[in-house]
């Protein structure tokens, strides 16, 4: 007489978990070319790459439930689920971290050093080309605000040296820090404040974002200030406060230097 033995369970979530994991990580690594690439369409790039990380939240989803299954049911399956959790963490860490940090963050995309008289970006052609035809409005005295209270160490940088060799670091951090200038205005004239305007690209996405720079002389030296505007979207994320803070110290160790 012959046993008939209990076929063992498997949960299909498991290998199914790998595979869109791995076809996840491959959508956003192409995804993310495609956003780096200037010559790519903008918008498209960014909505392939948010169907990679949504297919990979959705492969973690799925090595969940098989997670679940092999515990309950004893089922088989473990080391795909394993395998697609770990693929779908690789591509979801980093916009999870950047998530998280954002909700500590107000909701803001533009940031200036002087919040009660902000620098002007530039209207001149040049500017206007670089800038694709925008003018970075101004985000308001809330906005403003809500910048002071989540951003109370970016403040404008003082210089006990002359404003034409603060102009020339200046210039020295933005080439340093490879933006874009698009004008370069240096200090006297009618109106006495020297101007730098660059475009920015950030380091993940590569995506451009507008900056300005104030360069006022004053009796006992010269004040910098910067304004860093993002052009997508309502939320940056703290990625212009780092810029700007990261330009100012740039410009600080090149006084530092020269003294």
């Amino acid at each position: 007489m012959r046993r008939l033995l209990a076929e063992e369970p498997v949960t299909r979530a498991g290998p199914l978990s790998r595979r869109v994991a791995l076809f996840a990580l491959a959508a956003t690594l192409i995804a993310l070319l495609l956003v780096r690439d200037q010559r790519a369409d903008g918008p498209a790039a960014l909505a392939a790459l948010g169907a990679g990380l949504a297919a990979a939240l959705l492969a973690a989803l799925l090595a969940l439930f098989a997670f679940v299954r092999i515990w309950r049911e004893g089922a088989r399956g473990l080391g795909g689920a394993l395998a697609g959790l770990f693929v779908a963490g690789l591509v979801l860490a980093y916009p999870a971290y950047a998530s998280l940090r954002g909700l500590r963050l107000p909701a803001i995309a533009d940031v200036s050093t002087d919040t009660e008289n902000p620098p002007a970006f530039s209207r001149s052609r040049a500017a206007f080309a670089a800038r694709d035809g925008r003018y970075p409005p101004d985000p308001g005295p809330a906005a403003r605000e809500a910048q002071r209270k989540a951003y109370p160490q970016v403040a404008s940088l003082s210089l006990d040296i002359d404003a034409d060799m603060a102009f020339e670091l200046a210039r020295k951090a933005a080439v340093n820090r490879r933006w874009q200038i698009v004008e370069a205005i240096r200090p006297g004239g009618r109106v006495g404040n020297g101007r730098i305007e660059a475009v920015a690209r950030g380091l993940i996405l590569n995506r451009p974002d507008d900056v300005t720079v104030r360069v006022r002389p004053r009796a006992d030296g010269t004040r910098i200030d910067v304004r860093s505007a993002s052009r997508i979207g309502a939320r940056d994320l703290g990625a212009n406060a780092d810029r700007v803070r990261a330009y100012l110290d740039e410009v600080a160790n090149l006084a530092l230097a020269v003294k």
